[in-house]
């Protein structure tokens, strides 16, 4: 097998094998420390590309900002989906950087798993644990697979994304925003258990930390809440916002972005809004759903629409969503929404608590969601 690296001609036999090299002593351009990566193991540049077989086409899983994702297998017959860095991605390095620090660290089985890096010249890739059924997109929006998921394993999904959210946010070593939560970056295992991905645009806050601002807003429109995609302020309650967005899409199958407008009802949520305060919460569900508790259905809408509330003040946490989706707590009324762009007032009960970010100054990054 011959692969090309550059003007280097490369010739490699035999079967992906993991390089051994302290990752410190490899030509570094990521601005990694050692003890960033002390724990994770650092694969050749050559390895990655015989287990990919030299990033052919046909082991191509899917397209991103940040480069491609292809299928790969180790020589110990592990099965990976390699996330290989664009050469063309103005943000990549600090993306890379991020998911090596923060989701290194992290171990839920609600969270895809980070098995390895290669950090070789210009070469930066990511190795995560491959998971067949990709990602919840490919069944949710498409008519073809929506028969795989019923309201069992669509209900087993919802719980498993708050379980992971919760983790994020309370019950893990660090702190972390995730700042990108939408249907395509949860990922599926082959028993249809829901993994969180994409850790790029993650954020840890640390000690008594409530909320940030920043110039820079980043993420998907459409999952994005209001005091972040306006005034750039994010928090634990900006992730609630879009674990809401994606409930309903989950509920109902229909995409926020692209919904279609009734009634002067600009996205999902203000749709599901009318028909749930009208008595017709029933009507958001999707056609092809034809078994499952009415009453599990209504909570989750309810949940929903708690969660997509305007003020990230009157958002419920985490750890409520959770004890609300199992029945175990009570569902207070949710307000109607405004679902328009104003002018957000932050509110927060301790004003020191709002911390300016760090990031230089660059005009807002917003993408369309898909």
């Amino acid at each position: 097998m011959m692969l090309l690296w550059g003007k280097t001609r490369l010739k490699q036999i035999g079967r992906p094998r993991k390089n051994t090299t302290p990752l410190d002593s490899l030509t570094r351009s990521d601005g990694l420390k050692p003890e960033d990566t002390a724990e994770l193991p650092a694969y050749s540049f050559i390895s990655i590309a015989l287990a990919t077989n030299n990033f052919d086409v046909t082991n191509k899983l899917g397209q991103g900002g940040f480069g491609s994702v292809y299928k790969g297998k180790l020589s110990d017959g592990r099965e990976v989906a390699v996330k290989r860095l664009a050469s063309s991605s103005s943000q990549g390095i600090e993306e890379f950087k991020n998911e090596v620090i923060l989701i290194s660290k992290l171990r839920h089985r609600n969270l895809v798993r980070l098995v390895g890096l290669c950090s070789e010249r210009e070469e930066k890739m990511l190795l995560y644990e491959y998971l067949p059924n990709k990602s919840l997109d490919r069944f949710l929006f498409d008519k073809g697979s929506k028969a795989k998921l019923d309201w069992s394993t669509r209900f087993r999904i919802i719980a498993g994304v708050a379980r992971g959210l919760l983790y994020l946010h309370k019950d893990s070593s660090l702190r972390i925003i995730h700042r990108d939560l939408k249907v395509s970056n949860i990922l599926l295992d082959d028993n249809m258990n829901p993994k969180i991905s994409d850790f790029g645009l993650a954020r840890m806050f640390e000690g008594t930390q409530d909320l940030v601002a920043t110039r820079r807003v980043v993420g998907t429109l459409g999952y994005m809440s209001p005091e972040y995609a306006i005034g750039g302020v994010f928090s634990e309650r900006s992730d609630v916002y879009s674990f809401g967005v994606l409930l309903l899409e989950i509920v109902s199958g229909k995409k926020n972005a692209s919904i279609c407008l009734v009634e002067d009802h600009v996205n999902l949520p203000s749709y599901a809004w009318m028909l749930w305060s009208e008595g017709r919460g029933m009507d958001l569900i999707e056609d092809e759903l034809s078994e499952f508790s009415a009453v599990e259905m209504m909570r989750c809408i309810h949940v929903g629409l708690l969660c997509v509330q305007d003020e990230a003040i009157d958002r419920p946490n985490m750890m409520a969503v959770v004890l609300m989706l199992c029945g175990e707590s009570e569902l207070p009324l949710p307000k109607q929404p405004a679902f328009v762009f104003r002018r957000v007032k932050v509110q927060a009960t301790n004003r020191s608590s709002i911390i300016q970010s760090t990031n230089p100054v660059t005009n807002s990054t917003l993408e369309e969601g898909r």
